[in-house]
C-alpha cells in the first residue's frame, strides 16, 4: 500500500466512529446532490469513497429496488461505521480502492464521489479509472456539504491558486481523463461539479 493510502486510511479510521455525529444535518445536501445526478429507476451507481455510507439511501432512492447501488472505500473501519447505521442495506458495501475498482469496464450508469477528490494521490489517473467503469454518457457527480472557502475556513486554511477544485483546474483535469464538465457550483452550502463520461 502506498504512503498516500496509508495516510488517507489513518486519517479516517481515527474519525470513523464519530463521523455521522460530527456532521449531522449535512443528509439534505447529500440527497440534493443525488438527485442532480438524474438516476432513473434501475440504474446502477456506485459511491466511491463512500466512507459511512451517507450518500446510500438517496442514491438507493432514486435507483429504486431494481437498481444496483454500490459503495467503495479503502478504509475499513468506515466501512464498518455504515455496516452499524444500517446503510449495507441500501447497497452493496465495497472495500476498495478507486485506482483500481474491481468493476467492469462500462458498467455503470454514474459515479458519486463525495469529498474524495481531495484524498486522491494521483488525480488524473483515479478519475480515468473512474470513467473506465462508467458507460459513455454516463455521469460524474463530484461533491461536498459545503464549498471550498467554507471548508478551508473550517479547516484553518486559505484557498490557494493550485486548488484542484477550483473550475479552472478541475475542468482540464476531468477533460484529460475521459470527462466533460456539464455544470460547476462552488457555493458557501456545497460544491458540486457535474460531468458526462465522454466517448
Amino acid at each position: 500500500m502506498s504512503d498516500d493510502h496509508t495516510h488517507v486510511q489513518e486519517f479516517f479510521t481515527a474519525r470513523a466512529a464519530d463521523w455521522d455525529r460530527r456532521f449531522p444535518d449535512d443528509g439534505p445536501a447529500f440527497a440534493a446532490a443525488v438527485a442532480e445526478l438524474g438516476l432513473r429507476p434501475g440504474d446502477r451507481v456506485l459511491d466511491a469513497g463512500c466512507g459511512t455510507g451517507r450518500a446510500l439511501t438517496p442514491l438507493r432512492a432514486a435507483v429504486g429496488p431494481s437498481g444496483t447501488v454500490l459503495g467503495a472505500d479503502l478504509t475499513p473501519a468506515m466501512l464498518r461505521a455504515a455496516v452499524r447505521a444500517g446503510r449495507d442495506r441500501e447497497g452493496r458495501l465495497l472495500l476498495a480502492d478507486v485506482a483500481a475498482l474491481p468493476l467492469r469496464a462500462g458498467s455503470l450508469d454514474a459515479v458519486f464521489a463525495a469529498g474524495l477528490i481531495a484524498h486522491l494521490p494521483d488525480p488524473a489517473a483515479n478519475l480515468r479509472e473512474l470513467a473506465r467503469v462508467v458507460r459513455p454518457g454516463g455521469v460524474l457527480a463530484l461533491f461536498h456539504p459545503i464549498g471550498r472557502a467554507a471548508l478551508a475556513a473550517r479547516q484553518g486554511r486559505r484557498i490557494t491558486p493550485d486548488d484542484l477544485r477550483a473550475e479552472p483546474n478541475l475542468r482540464p483535469l476531468l477533460a484529460a481523463s475521459g470527462w466533460r464538465m456539464t455544470s460547476y457550483a462552488d457555493e458557501d452550502t456545497r460544491f458540486l461539479a457535474l460531468a458526462v463520461r465522454e466517448g
